[in-house]
């Protein structure tokens, strides 16, 4: 039980991307950028100097240094270590126990530190709004867009966006700023999310949407 060793596989690129339902705009007024889960513990399974990880990084890096220009508000999911079995319930029947209270299991990895103005939440569940203020914190700021990135595709990322699009908030699933157990797992997150819940796009491209509209707020 827990999260296998995961064979390096190739990072999707743009022509991998599928089809979207929506045309949604990623705007700088309206997002907050996610950083999913990116803590020690679920990168340890991976080969750090492989496919996928040195793409999600130097991605996320890329994310997270645009954001900050544009004063996006940038949140990070951690979960906590030991979790008592009431807290953990029903993860523990599909992963075990999880990480210990341990900050080489618990951090976020040292390339995405937090910065003193970003916000982390304790996250109990596959979707960073369960059982976080999430939600409320991105009403307080007046925003609807919710940028994803981070690990792992198929399970917290996917189920973020599917909460978000219930809650009515637009999310970008950011494909080659996610990662996942196998590239069938990637494609998977990011099919369904293309055609049930989200927009589907590469790091590029949403940084290229975000700085078409603050260059248009800005003439």
């Amino acid at each position: 039980m827990g999260i296998p060793l995961i064979t390096p596989y190739a990072m999707p690129t743009m022509i991998d991307l599928p089809t979207n339902k929506v045309a949604w705009e990623a705007d700088p007024k309206r997002a907050v950028l996610l950083i999913h889960d990116m803590q020690k513990y679920f990168m340890r399974p991976y080969q750090v100097n492989q496919s996928p990880i040195v793409e999600l990084m130097d991605h996320i890096r890329s994310l997270k240094e645009t954001c900050s220009e544009m004063e996006i508000p940038a949140v990070y999911s951690a979960q906590p270590g030991d979790q008592s079995p009431e807290d953990r319930a029903l993860l523990i029947d599909f992963w075990g126990p999880g990480m210990g209270e341990d900050p080489l299991q618990t951090d976020i990895v040292d390339e995405l530190s937090p910065e003193a103005n970003d916000r982390v939440l304790t996250k109990w569940r596959y979707s960073a709004f369960q059982r976080t203020d999430l939600l409320e914190y991105m009403q307080e700021q007046g925003r609807d867009q919710l940028i994803i990135c981070g690990v792992y595709a198929h399970i917290g990322c996917l189920l973020t966006a599917c909460d978000a699009f219930m809650k009515d908030i637009q999310s970008f699933f950011v494909a080659d700023a996610v990662a996942d157990f196998s590239l069938q797992d990637h494609q998977m997150a990011m099919h369904y999310a293309a055609s049930r819940c989200a927009y589907t796009i590469t790091t590029n491209q949403i940084i290229e949407q975000l700085k078409k509209e603050q260059y248009s707020y800005d003439v």
